[in-house]
């Protein structure tokens, strides 16, 4: 099983919403890392290139794939992180680790979960 730290960007086999199938999408793991290191599963929360971004949207972090943040990341297209996208996934549906969000982006992405579950 992948161990894995928060804030990792990981390839995942991530299940439709309606369960008909799946796609390995990108995912920021969000779970603290004494859970990530004693639980089997652990906390995501997707990343997409479709950026139907809206300037402003308290749940979204749109990053740059040529930013510093979006080099880090590992990604290639400009990506939205959907923090109002959450999974709790079995650590072996991860296929592989392709970078790290940086601090200062982790902060917006707290941000977002906050605004997602409508904590002060």
């Amino acid at each position: 099983m992948m161990n894995v730290v928060r804030g990792n960007v990981v390839l995942v086999d991530y299940p439709y919403t309606d369960r008909t199938g799946s796609k390995v999408r990108p995912c920021i793991v969000v779970q603290n890392d004494n859970d990530n290191q004693r639980l089997n599963d652990t906390i995501i929360v997707l990343m997409t290139s479709k950026t139907r971004f809206k300037p402003g949207s308290a749940t979204q972090v749109l990053i740059a794939a040529e930013s510093n943040a979006g080099r880090q990341a590992g990604i290639i297209f400009d990506s939205a992180v959907q923090g109002h996208n959450m999974l709790t996934i079995d650590r072996s549906f991860i296929r592989r680790t392709i970078g790290i969000i940086p601090s200062e982006t982790m902060s917006e992405i707290d941000a977002c979960l906050k605004a997602a579950l409508a904590l002060s």
